[in-house]
């Protein structure tokens, strides 16, 4: 078969579209044919030797598809040959191929109403804004959330997510087209944070006592006043730092406003937890069929042009999220 493979933690340069051997099948796994791969920031970390664990080389990177299951092993019981499916990888990886086999437990038969594209665009994001708003956030109805970074591709799910979870959702980004894309996936507010002052904005939209979450996969400046809209007894979420530039926070901020800075680690969260993050997943495919929540896909490319689509999110040029198909 076909996949993307990663030799040396280099970059995106330094991948190969090459063929790769089949391997057998073991008792309890699942081999699926991948019609869809969900791209993301972490994969290109990963090849680039940047994230916070590196998996064994040769690799092969992607954490989520969908597709076909073409076959099964002796001891599987949930999942049948031909079932739609969406599957979640681990560290291993594996999806940027043309087949791929997981573990029963990490598929998910997918409704006929989701398509393939749409499924392999969930686990990732999806499955990272709700443990962040659910476990980590506890965010109740009526709550507010500040969603930075709302037009990429967790920011957006992190907008939509929150919504549907009965938040008023201020969404900030770098640019007005960026902000107008996450008020018409649920925004009620928006903001821009290229603009100076925009935290004065943000305490505006919540009557001046600032807000009860945020979310924050951008870090950088975007940090820095982000932190001064906190409310009393509010929730930080440090998801990521898409910016660049990691901040420091003196302790003493915090500590005038009684708020928590709270780290979401997802993917070792979910693989230490994953009875937990499975009933995330089935929670947010049930939102998705009923139309609560919905991936915006802005882009599809061919499994071969993997590295383009790598280097446009790398370079900031994706709304939403970027998915791989057969090809």
């Amino acid at each position: 078969m076909k996949a993307i493979v990663c030799r040396k933690f280099t970059g995106i340069d330094d991948l190969s579209f090459e063929d790769v051997g089949v391997r057998p099948l073991g008792q309890r796994e699942v081999r699926v044919r991948s019609m869809a791969a969900g791209v993301n920031f972490p994969d290109i970390l990963k090849v680039c030797g940047r994230y916070q664990v590196r998996p064994t080389l040769p690799w092969i990177p992607g954490g989520e598809a969908a597709g076909i299951v073409t076959e099964v092993g002796a001891e599987v019981e949930s999942i049948a040959v031909d079932d739609r499916v969406v599957i979640v990888s681990d560290i291993a990886g594996g999806a940027f191929a043309e087949e791929i086999v997981v573990t029963e437990e990490r598929v998910l038969r997918l409704p006929e109403s989701i398509s393939f594209v749409e499924a392999a665009a969930t686990p990732v994001v999806y499955g990272t804004v709700l443990y962040a708003l659910r476990q980590r956030a506890q965010l109740e109805a009526g709550e507010s959330l500040l969603v930075l970074g709302a037009s990429g591709g967790v920011g957006l799910a992190a907008v939509q997510v929150g919504k549907a979870m009965g938040a008023r959702v201020i969404a900030a980004a770098s640019t007005r087209a960026k902000c107008d894309l996450a008020a018409a996936h649920g925004a009620e507010s928006t903001v821009i944070y290229a603009d100076q002052g925009w935290r004065e904005v943000v305490k505006d939209a919540t009557e001046g006592r600032g807000v009860d979450v945020t979310f924050d996969p951008v870090g950088g400046d975007a940090f820095d006043e982000a932190i001064r809209c906190m409310a009393w007894m509010g929730r930080y979420m440090a998801i990521g730092f898409a910016s660049g530039r990691i901040p420091t926070l003196q302790i003493n901020h915090p500590l005038l406003k009684s708020y928590d800075l709270r780290g979401v680690r997802y993917d070792v969260w979910r693989d230490r937890f994953w009875p937990q993050a499975r009933v995330n997943l089935e929670t947010l495919l049930q939102w998705q069929v009923d139309g609560r929540i919905r991936p915006h896909v802005s882009a599809t490319y061919s499994l071969s042009d993997a590295k383009e689509a790598m280097r446009r999110i790398a370079g900031r040029q994706v709304v939403g999220k970027v998915v791989l198909v057969p090809g």
